[in-house]
């Protein structure tokens, strides 16, 4: 899926020359955590984030009277002051593996999406990645997580799915760890059902193992040194 599909293109941009107290007002009133910033022609030049806001505040050590003065001066500047230029963007054609990769990667809450002549197209936020992954996992729809540990060779994934088909239950998705141990991956279907007695005891009579995600999870953290 393409992060066209499912970008927010519902967007309040502003300019360079924005007084500080405008856009404060547009981030309130939006509850928005980013500000694209566009030139005359609409393309990106910069963006502004609830972060850059809040460091422009003066010092909370002052009196509430110099506090309030100094703010109300802090508010006239602009935009173009304190907003990251150039920011890390990406295109239109990028996945949303790819908006994760790099959100993860580089640190960031949202990446503008530009297109090859820096026009601002919209913006993927990770609440949009968040909102898209839940979409397409199926995970909004009631159901059941497993945790299956299998061996490290082909037909296993093709095993579980041929159990759940059997047993007429529709699967959300299905996840692959990308390791387990050096001979085991676990694989965490999505089932869209509650009623998994019947699919769980296949599982096992064909060999599987069964572990509760969250105790999965809780045993791939890193290990306190002690």
């Amino acid at each position: 899926m393409f992060v066209t599909e499912t970008m927010n293109t519902d967007l309040i941009a502003i300019k360079p020359e924005t007084k500080l107290a405008e856009a404060r007002a547009l981030m309130l009133k939006g509850k928005f955590r980013h500000l694209p910033v566009v030139d005359g022609d609409g393309k990106l030049v910069g963006i502004v984030t609830d972060r850059d806001m809040r460091d422009a505040n003066p010092s909370s050590l002052l009196s509430e009277e110099a506090y309030q003065k100094t703010l109300d001066q802090v508010m006239q500047h602009r935009i173009e002051e304190i907003m990251t230029k150039n920011p890390l963007t990406i295109a239109p054609y990028y996945t949303l593996q790819d908006a994760l990769l790099v959100i993860g990667q580089r640190k960031v809450g949202a990446l503008p999406v530009v297109d090859e002549d820096g026009n601002l197209k919209g913006i993927m936020s990770t609440r949009d990645l968040l909102r898209a992954f839940v979409n397409v996992m199926g995970i909004d729809e009631p159901g059941t997580l497993l945790c299956i540990l299998v061996t490290e060779k082909a037909g296993q994934l093709k095993k579980i799915v041929d159990i759940a088909t059997e047993e007429n239950v529709p699967m959300g998705s299905v996840l692959v760890a990308r390791y387990w141990d050096k001979e085991k991956r676990a694989i965490f279907p999505y089932l869209l059902t509650n009623n998994v007695v019947s699919i769980k005891k296949k599982l096992l009579e064909q060999g599987f193992e069964l572990l509760d995600p969250m105790k999965w999870y809780l045993e791939q953290l890193p290990k306190k040194k002690g």
